[in-house]
This record gives C-alpha cells, sequence and structure tokens, in this order.
C-alpha cells in the first residue's frame, strides 16, 4: 500500500529536472544544439540565426528561425549565400537558405567572455562566414568568435520602387545575427553586454554601415574596420578597367531603377513575379547589385556623411592595398604599360594627373600596374581612412593601424611584382582559412606578428583599448595626428601622412 501511495504522489509531482554535464549540448532559444570538441575549443556550426530567405521571404526582412526539438547538431558549415565562383577558386552557389551562423569559444570555463561578430568580406558578391576558422582568436584571446553569413548581390543589395530595405536586405541580416548574438551568447560563454563588430574589406563597410543604421542602435559596444572604403569615392579604373569613378555608397533610387529594369527583362512588373524566379534564373544579373544602397528605413543617410552611434574604434589599413586587385585585373587581362598608367591618371585626376604623375613617377625599375597600385593604395585607402579615424577620434576613443609586413604569403598567383602587404593579408593573421580557399603557412616571425595582433584585438574587444602588457604601447589617436600603430616583424609608430601623399591627397577631388 505503502509504494502505491508513493507512485501515486510521485505521478503528481512535477517530473524532476535532469542536469546534463555535456559541454558540447548548448541550449539556445530556438532549441539545444550539439557542438564538437577541437582541443582547446569548441565549434558550433551552421546555426539558423533567421528563417531562410526563399520564396515570399526573398528581398524582405529576415524573419526568427524556427524552433526545433530533440538536440540539433551543430557540426558542419552552413551553406554559402548565393555567389559566382570567387577569384581565388571558391566554387559557386546558387543557395537562397543560408543565414547561418557559427560559435567559436574556448573549451575552458571561466568568467563571461568578450564576443567578437565577424563579417566577412568579399565585395559583397562572395564570400562566407565558415571560409574564417578563428580558433587561434579565440584560444589565444579568450573570446568567443562568431562568424555569419549575410546575403549577397542580387539576394541581399536588391532594390525596387517602393520596397521596404531596398539595397540593404544584407545589412538587415548582420543586424537580426547580432540580436541573435546579444540573446544567445551567453549560452556559449560569451557576455552579451560586450559585443565588438569588425570586418574586413566589404565586411569593414559593412561596420561602417551599422554606425549610422538606426535600428543597430544598442547591437555592439566596439567596431573594428579593416580596410574598407567608406568615405571616400573610388578613382576611375582602380577596382576594374573601365569603371569610372564610384561612391562606395549608392542612392536607393538608383538601384531601384536598376531592379525595375531588371525584373522588365525577366517579364516581370512586380517583385511578386520576380520572387518566383529561380536562383539560376537570377544569376546572370548577380553582379549588377554588388554595393550598398542608403535611402530607405534600413539605411537612411549615407554614412559617408552621417555615423548614428559612438562606440570605441579600432580602423586601418594594410601597407599595399591595391596591389591585390592590380594582380588580380593583370592575370585577367595584361599588365599596364606606361601609356596606359597616364592614361588612367588622366581619366582619374583630369587636370591633376600632372601632380600625381610627378609625385609617382614612372621607373624602369617598378612596373607601371605597381606605380598604379601605390596611386590607388593612397587615395582610395590610405588617406581617406586616416581623415577617417580623425574624425572618429574628434568623438570617441580610436585607435589606428596599418598593417604592413610587406613578406604576407600570397593568396594570387604571382604577379610581375611583390604584393606586399596587399588587401586582405591582415585576415590571414586572425584566422585560419578553410572551405576550399587557400590557407598558406605563416613563419614564425609571422606567428609572432599574427600573436600580437591576436592579443591587441582581444584587448580591444575587452576594454575598448588594445593595450596589454608585453606588447608595444598603442597610444589613442588625436583628431590631429597623422601616425597609426605599424604592424609588422617591428611593431612602432608610422607616419601615415608622409608614407602615402596625404598631403596631396588632401587637395584633389575626383
Amino acid at each position: 500500500m505503502v509504494k502505491i501511495l508513493a507512485l501515486a504522489l510521485a505521478a503528481l509531482l512535477p517530473a524532476p529536472v535532469v542536469a546534463v554535464d555535456d559541454p558540447l549540448v548548448v541550449r539556445i532559444e530556438q532549441g539545444a544544439v550539439r557542438g564538437v570538441k577541437k582541443g582547446e575549443y569548441r565549434e558550433f556550426n551552421g546555426i539558423p540565426y533567421a528563417a531562410p530567405p526563399v520564396g515570399a521571404l526573398r528581398w524582405r526582412s529576415p524573419q526568427p528561425a524556427a524552433a526545433w526539438t530533440g538536440v540539433r547538431a551543430a557540426s558542419a558549415i552552413g551553406p554559402r549565400c548565393a555567389q559566382a565562383e570567387s577569384a581565388t577558386g571558391t566554387p559557386p552557389s546558387i543557395e537562397e537558405d543560408c543565414l547561418y551562423l557559427n560559435v567559436t569559444t574556448p573549451a575552458k570555463t571561466g568568467p563571461r567572455k568578450p564576443v567578437m561578430v565577424w563579417l566577412h568580406g568579399g565585395g559583397f558578391v562572395e564570400g562566407s562566414g565558415g571560409e574564417y576558422d578563428p580558433h587561434r582568436l579565440a584560444v589565444r584571446g579568450e573570446v568567443v568568435v562568431v562568424t555569419i553569413n549575410y546575403r549577397l548581390g542580387i539576394f541581399g543589395n536588391f532594390g525596387y520602387p517602393g520596397l521596404d530595405g531596398s539595397g540593404a536586405f544584407g545589412i538587415e541580416d548582420q543586424q537580426a545575427a547580432l540580436r541573435w548574438v546579444r540573446q544567445n551568447a551567453a549560452a556559449f560563454g560569451g557576455d552579451p553586454g560586450n559585443v565588438t563588430l569588425f570586418g574586413q574589406s566589404a565586411g569593414g563597410q559593412s561596420v561602417c554601415a551599422q554606425l549610422a543604421a538606426p535600428a543597430a542602435a544598442g547591437l555592439f559596444d566596439r567596431a573594428i574596420i579593416q580596410s574598407s572604403l567608406c568615405t571616400s569615392p573610388i578613382p576611375a579604373n582602380a577596382l576594374a578597367p573601365g569603371l569610372p569613378t564610384v561612391s562606395p555608397w549608392e542612392a536607393v533610387g538608383s538601384v531601384a531603377a536598376r531592379g525595375r529594369s531588371v525584373a522588365a527583362t525577366h517579364g516581370c512588373s512586380t517583385v511578386d513575379c520576380l520572387r518566383l524566379k529561380s536562383p539560376t534564373e537570377l544569376m546572370p544579373v548577380f553582379g549588377q547589385f554588388a554595393g550598398l544602397a542608403y535611402g530607405s528605413s534600413t539605411l537612411p543617410e549615407n554614412p559617408a556623411e552621417s555615423r548614428a552611434h559612438d562606440v570605441p574604434m579600432l580602423s586601418g589599413t594594410t601597407r599595399d592595398e591595391m596591389t591585390y586587385v592590380q594582380g588580380m585585373v593583370d592575370q585577367a587581362t595584361q599588365p599596364l604599360t606606361s601609356r596606359q598608367y597616364r592614361d588612367y591618371l588622366v581619366k582619374a585626376f583630369g587636370e591633376d594627373a600632372d601632380r600625381v604623375a610627378r609625385r609617382y613617377p614612372l621607373s624602369s625599375k617598378v612596373p607601371p600596374s605597381r606605380t598604379w597600385a601605390s596611386v590607388t593604395t593612397d587615395s582610395a585607402f590610405a588617406c581617406p581612412t586616416l581623415k577617417r579615424n580623425q574624425a572618429f577620434a574628434r568623438h570617441v576613443p580610436t585607435y589606428a593601424y596599418e598593417f604592413a609586413d610587406r613578406t604576407a604569403p600570397p593568396t594570387l598567383p604571382p604577379a610581375t611584382y611583390p604584393y606586399g602587404a596587399y588587401h586582405s593579408a591582415d585576415a590571414l593573421y586572425l584566422f585560419a582559412l578553410r572551405g576550399g580557399v587557400a590557407n598558406p603557412p605563416l613563419t614564425s616571425a609571422q606567428r609572432r606578428l599574427s600573436d600580437a595582433m591576436i592579443d591587441y584585438w582581444s584587448a580591444f574587444a575587452r576594454t575598448g583599448n588594445p593595450n596589454m602588457p608585453g606588447l608595444p604601447h598603442w597610444p589613442r589617436l588625436h583628431p590631429t595626428d597623422v601616425v597609426a600603430q605599424s604592424l609588422a616583424r617591428t611593431i612602432r609608430r608610422t607616419n601615415l601622412s608622409r608614407a602615402h601623399n596625404c598631403d596631396l591627397w588632401s587637395t584633389i577631388e575626383f
């Protein structure tokens, strides 16, 4: 009888909570995920942070991801967003169901760690979060690193008259990922109240966009911008032969008109009609939407002229940014001749071409393509970034750098000149690369620089100040400073204005 009464009473009581002591199973808002342990770190990959933007959700704001029951495997990287084959040979994708992120966290437990959210580069037409393996940054820096995918090309930057969010759906994806991080970072040992948004190239430009986007308020606490075209025009022929001088930002009316034209060529007079087209049908015009647009509710103002959020900044470029782009152009066509170099100067700078030629003269020892790369490095990247950092420094703590290891291992085939510290080389010192992307090894000296950069970046993420014991002091930038921390085998201060002829570029409009 006692046993029967005990069983009856037990049936009336709530079921006991079973403690699961498994650090690879983490419960987030949508459900539980099981990651993988790899030595000193854990990975949780392929987690959906938003609903698949397919069918009726194509060209709409990202919607919440569906919940699931049981434990979802989080060992495999999610699919890359639709894109063509990359310049480095990454295969194409036609996948729209791609809004996934990856979390890498140190295996050891302890106090909540800073969270760093990485926005990949690729000119808004290629790349993915899964290409970047952040385990060294996570372990050495003792931070939680989140890498994300966001919509690209026609799927991320499409515009149409009356379509809310035109030209900025990828920016909305990034905001959805940041909201996910605020809600779920603690489950992975991260501090949701200490989030650093960082990105390189298009990812850095995305950071600039989020600094100006009203809906990004409160979603991140610090920002790192690496090698970004944010504030100044890009000279004619700099990114591709025949391309005129362009702004890094496009007005929404322009992208909407292009979208209407694309719809017409597909026999559509509405966005709903165009939503019925397959990704394969849209890929031929994918690259026509290769940039961000302002003028919508997502990005109301031109980020080159506005900033809505003040957070501590770490910002810089590489010493030889444009050797990478010019190297790709040379391989696709042929190296510049002396005559073409002169023609490029005239097309880009008009009546100031002679002044530029005197400062950047041709030499029998330096190919014209390499000299043109110096011109575009200084005019499009180095000097505009210096000016932008000085503007940041008037409002927030700002730390300026230049990645200057000119022995950085190249990821492109050899050119007729050294690539030097080329565009995107700095990412190799923070991440390993994966997913079919070339992953050149670092020498012992480069590894020491990598360690220093990881220490600087993670210290900044932790406190808003990159300085930590054992590293050369990195002074905070003042609004009139023209110097930066030179990140090379010997870390020192460098005069950016002198090294990149910023006195000249401050007097030339193009």
